[in-house]
């Protein structure tokens, strides 16, 4: 059997130069690769108490799913600002180059409830970092964050310190 990291294609130079894109494309194109992934992400819950799985947009959305299904818990988009029809929570983060806004809906975490937010990849950590505050703006507490992957050379984790972070595979470059 495969390791997980076999099934991440690399291509270089993309978006720019210098740069090496992680695709996980090649993951969800494998049924061993995409079966790896998400039992890999649930084992790092199976001692984890929580209540609910939030996933950010849009990529947490397709890890987030399945491991809320296979876990018999409930799942939570987090989404791009706008996107969400029902009052919300927004909060505001930075890009490398300008800045960003995600919102989760005002009803959609309870006072006290214990949330696991799921996305694809870590880099700099903004955009998990804003979805956790969201999350304890609303009375919830981050029982932990899982990545499929960390690009340990942007220094993502330091944002998130204060949190219980899990990353499958990491990659030690940008």
């Amino acid at each position: 059997m495969k390791k997980l990291e076999e099934y991440i294609r690399s291509i270089p130079d993309f978006p720019e130069k210098g740069i090496i894109f992680r695709d996980i494309t090649t993951v969800l194109q494998d049924a061993e690769g995409l079966k790896l992934a998400i039992d890999s992400m649930i084992e790092t819950l199976k001692d984890v108490d929580f209540d609910v799985i939030v996933g950010t947009e849009s990529r947490g959305f397709i890890f987030g799913v399945p491991i809320a299904y296979a876990m018999g818990k409930p799942f939570v988009p987090c989404r791009k600002k706008g996107k969400l029809p029902c009052e919300t929570v927004t909060a505001e983060y930075d890009l490398e180059y300008g800045s960003a806004a995600i919102e989760l809906h005002k009803d959609s975490i309870k006072k006290g409830q214990k949330v696991v937010i799921v996305d694809d990849l870590i880099a700099t950590g903004g955009t998990v970092k804003a979805c956790a505050s969201l999350v304890e703006e609303l009375g919830g507490e981050v029982a932990k964050i899982v990545f499929l992957m960390e690009l340990a050379g942007l220094k993502g984790r330091e944002q998130l310190s204060q949190y219980d972070v899990s990353s499958l595979i990491i990659y030690e470059g940008k």
